[in-house]
């Protein structure tokens, strides 16, 4: 019993400490003790945590590409720069330019036509954020987490609402407030459409496979991307 009660003090103490830094880190090689504190749902979680912020790394970089003018708002010396400062420093998600905004409301920002800031810092900050909230603000999970498959789905819906407003929000000159996907030219580029589509699929199947382990039940939400509003985070 003794040790039972010991073991489940270290695997609590675990869980409290987990990682709440900014990217998920990749796991390091061989087999340490944290390990044996980690359900295979835990270690799924962090796989699918791992690809969904590569992908939005990726996404920034070519965000400021097709945006430069954004990038010297934010004062950086070049593009990696803009991206490091987004998802490898130690913010919490809170920037000066977003006004303590994080999440939607830091998302709804970067289409709002009085924001002089750099927008593709507060789309990219305010997806990274909320997907972060899906996560519980952690990036390590041990056996006591609990991921709440619809707060996970709930979050994947709120990307493709984005994406949405990335591809149609003009300001009143009837310019986009970002460039993204050129359907200009013989080729058309639809390699944002891609990569944000991965988010998605990563966020939706991680939901459904926490949903079926869990035996809980997911509430689809169905709205038309035109007029829906951003859903709601645990």
């Amino acid at each position: 019993m003794l040790k039972l009660i010991v073991a489940l003090a270290g695997l609590s103490l675990l869980a409290a400490c987990a990682n709440r830094g900014t990217l998920p880190e990749k796991p390091a090689r061989g087999l340490s003790p944290a390990q044996f504190a980690k359900t295979d749902i835990d270690r799924v979680a962090e796989a699918h945590q791992r690809e969904v912020f590569a992908n939005l790394k990726l996404l920034t970089e070519k965000l400021y590409r097709r945006n430069p003018r954004e990038l010297k708002k934010s004062g950086q010396a070049n593009v990696a720069a803009g991206v490091a400062r987004i998802f490898e420093q130690e913010h919490a998600w809170k920037f000066d330019e977003l006004q303590g905004r994080r999440g939607t409301p830091a998302i709804q920002l970067a289409f709002r036509e009085d924001y002089a800031g750099d927008r593709v810092l507060a789309f990219m900050a305010g997806l990274g954020s909320m997907i972060q909230t899906a996560f519980q603000d952690k990036t390590e999970f041990f056996v006591l987490d609990d991921l709440d498959p619809q707060t996970i789905y709930n979050a994947a819906r709120n990307v493709e609402i984005a994406v949405w407003k990335l591809s149609h929000d003009r300001n009143g000159g009837g310019e986009l407030f970002l460039l993204s996907n050129d359907g200009a030219g013989p080729v058309a580029n639809l390699s944002f459409e891609r990569e944000f589509g991965k988010v998605i699929a990563s966020l939706d199947i991680l939901s459904k496979i926490v949903a079926d382990k869990t035996d809980r039940t997911v509430v689809k939400a169905i709205q038309s991307l035109a007029t829906a509003v951003f859903l709601p985070l645990k």
